[in-house]
């Protein structure tokens, strides 16, 4: 799933790239991504793209009045856990797409023929898209809790606090802290040498100023590492950064031991038992007696 840094990447390469451009058509392929329904997907036709930005994962793609000198509009994406973003300098032809045929769920044509697909791979088709005049009138954007790397040490104590349970779904709940994702939380929890397992309004000041400067830390450098890079490329500059998630039965690369992995229904996480868990592997049930 993408999370903060792709998102972040993503609104920085079409910024550089698409702001400044009209519409010149939009496609709607699946109708199930697109959420809402009026203002139509028609209305963005002619309007320029002026800013691209994100809030959590959530990408925003804000399009002016018009020639109609109406208000804004705004394109708000969640690309879920198999969607993604791909910009075209061309699309080979003016060929209308065909609902329901490939994984393309919407196209967004530009005036200089360049534009972009927003595609989901799979059979769970989650991702969303949703035309409004302000991001708030998204559900899941006006529910977020402050930005992963917007909020201060105090105010993220707070938070991860005010909820008691497993760390690693703690970090990952959006209404909480909003960007940190599957990925993310791994690699956070690993920088800050805690466990997955580890219970929120338990942890000592010691811990928590070291989760959050894991936070800063882990999300900053994935910043870094990701603006700059074509969106074909994010994915794999993802995964080249990852030190212990999606990496079972590899050495750590910090201290060497065997990264371990704890499966649930529909997701995993993976934690080196040397940095994370003082040597001793989580019990990988769902709901067995779990390490502290």
């Amino acid at each position: 799933m993408p999370e903060l840094p792709e998102v972040e990447a993503l609104a920085a390469y079409l910024r550089e790239r698409a702001v400044g451009h009209a519409v010149a058509r939009v496609e709607v392929a699946a109708i199930s991504a697109l959420k809402t329904y009026d203002p139509p997907p028609s209305a963005i036709a002619g309007r320029k793209l002026v800013d691209a930005g994100r809030h959590g994962k959530f990408l925003d793609l804000t399009f002016d009045g018009g020639d109609a000198s109406g208000g804004e509009l705004h394109l708000v994406v969640h690309l879920a856990r198999a969607g993604w973003l791909h910009y075209r300098e061309s699309f080979g032809g003016n060929a209308p797409l065909k609902p329901g045929k490939g994984p393309i769920a919407v196209r967004v044509r530009l005036d200089d023929g360049s534009g972009f697909d927003l595609t989901e791979a799979g059979t769970q088709k989650k991702l969303a898209a949703y035309l409004v005049t302000d991001p708030a009138q998204v559900p899941g954007v006006a529910k977020l809790g402050p930005d992963a790397l917007a909020v201060d040490e105090a105010t993220f104590a707070a938070r991860v606090r005010s909820r008691r349970g497993q760390l690693k779904g703690v970090l990952t709940d959006q209404e909480l802290l909003a960007g940190i994702g599957n990925a993310y939380s791994d690699e956070i929890l690993h920088a800050a040498k805690l466990s997955p397992f580890a219970i929120s309004d338990r942890l000592s000041d010691e811990q928590m100023g070291r989760l959050y400067a894991a936070v800063q830390q882990t999300l900053t450098d994935a910043v870094a590492r990701s603006v700059g890079q074509r969106a074909a490329t994010l994915k794999a500059e993802k995964r080249s950064g990852l030190l212990v998630h999606a990496r079972t039965g590899l050495p750590c690369p910090v201290c060497g031991t065997t990264i371990r992995e704890v499966s649930f229904a529909d997701s995993s996480l993976q934690y080196c038992p040397g940095c994370q868990t003082g040597g001793k592997p989580l019990a990988d049930r769902r709901l067995s007696k779990l390490i502290r």
